[in-house]
């Protein structure tokens, strides 16, 4: 797992939390839950707005990231923080509500994944997940490029990057079985960012923290100044000084019967 920087990570704090709002906001109004796990918690601000939505419930975060999960304690919130893999979560008690914003693309099998948390769900619980679509097109493809053309190709072999988004299909063909009421959905952002290489720094913080932590120091700037050049062509900064930076993402939220 690659290394989390919770200063970077917050940089675009308010863009980040956007998709967040909108996958709360999709939660079923009428949902009464008890048991709420947060997967990949980050920062924790999710988990701490649900635990004040749901006051009667036990919400607990979890992520695999000890620097994250320290920057949540700090927040004053009555929620428990867990240190944690995502495919190994196995909660004692089946779960009312299992939320998951922008952490789901960093584990694989999908296929077997989304049924194993429906099956953590109690009766009528739900499943309310987002996460970016990495098609390997437009700025994604265009670092998986820059990845494997240089001097540091050889150093990425292993690396584990964000996976390839499954299509919506896919996700509903895994729920439905179990869940009769599933909405699926695809949002593109376009962030208007400022700064001298805004996507370099957004990416920083998450993106290209497993090719950084593969890479000794001295070859770090290369990489970067690489990355940094083909951003610079394929996203340019208008005479505003804004860059344009388009991000999909999709949503689900499934309840089971």
């Amino acid at each position: 797992m690659a290394s989390w920087d919770p200063d970077v990570y917050a940089l675009y704090r308010r863009y980040r939390e956007r998709p967040a709002l909108d996958l709360l906001t999709a939660i079923p109004h009428d949902l009464e839950p008890r048991e709420i796990w947060d997967l990949g918690c980050g920062l924790g601000e999710q988990a701490a707005l649900l635990a004040a939505r749901h006051p009667g419930a036990r919400v607990r975060g979890m992520d695999s990231s000890p620097e994250m999960l320290a920057r949540a304690k700090a927040l004053p919130a009555r929620v428990e923080w867990v240190l944690g893999d995502i495919a190994s979560f196995a909660p004692e008690v089946p779960a009312d509500l299992i939320f998951s914003n922008a952490a789901l693309q960093w584990v694989d099998d999908h296929a077997n994944l989304i049924p194993r948390l429906v099956a953590n769900l109690a009766s009528g619980g739900v499943l309310a997940v987002q996460m970016p679509v990495a098609d390997g097109l437009g700025w994604r493809g265009a670092l998986t490029d820059i990845a494997a053309d240089g001097p540091w190709a050889a150093r990425f072999t292993g690396v584990e990057g964000v996976r390839h988004a499954n299509q919506p299909e896919d996700y509903y063909a895994w729920l439905a079985p179990a869940c009769p009421e599933v909405d699926i959905w695809t949002t593109t952002y376009l962030h208007a960012l400022h700064g001298q290489d805004p996507i370099v720094d957004w990416t920083m913080g998450t993106t290209l923290r497993p090719y950084l932590d593969a890479l000794p120091d001295g070859e770090k700037k290369p990489f970067l100044d690489a990355w940094r050049a083909r951003l610079a062509r394929d996203y340019p900064r208008r005479a505003d000084g804004v860059t344009l930076f388009p991000f999909k993402r999709l949503f689900i939220v499934a309840r089971k019967a």
